[in-house]
C-alpha cells in the first residue's frame, strides 16, 4: 500500500509540474484556430466574434485556474 500511495505522489507531482505546459499549449492550439481569417462579414459578425472570443478566453483562464488549484489541494 506504501508503494501505490508513493507511485500516486509521484504521479501527482509530474502533473503539478506539467499543468502549465499542457494549458499553454491547448491555448496556442485554440490560438491558431482563432487566426483564420473570413472575409465579407458584417460588422454584427465582427462585433459577435469579436465578444465569442473574449467569452472563450476567459473561459479557458477559468478551466487552467481551477485545474490548477486542483492539482495543489491534491
Amino acid at each position: 500500500m506504501d508503494d501505490f500511495s508513493k507511485t500516486i505522489d509521484e504521479c501527482l507531482k509530474i502533473l503539478e509540474e506539467n499543468v502549465d505546459v499542457l494549458a499553454n499549449l491547448e491555448m496556442d492550439l485554440e490560438d491558431e484556430k482563432e487566426d483564420e481569417l473570413v472575409s465579407n462579414l458584417d460588422l454584427h459578425h465582427l462585433y459577435d466574434m469579436a465578444e465569442d472570443v473574449s467569452q472563450t478566453s476567459k473561459i479557458k483562464r477559468a478551466e487552467t485556474n481551477l485545474a490548477r488549484r486542483q492539482t495543489e489541494h491534491l
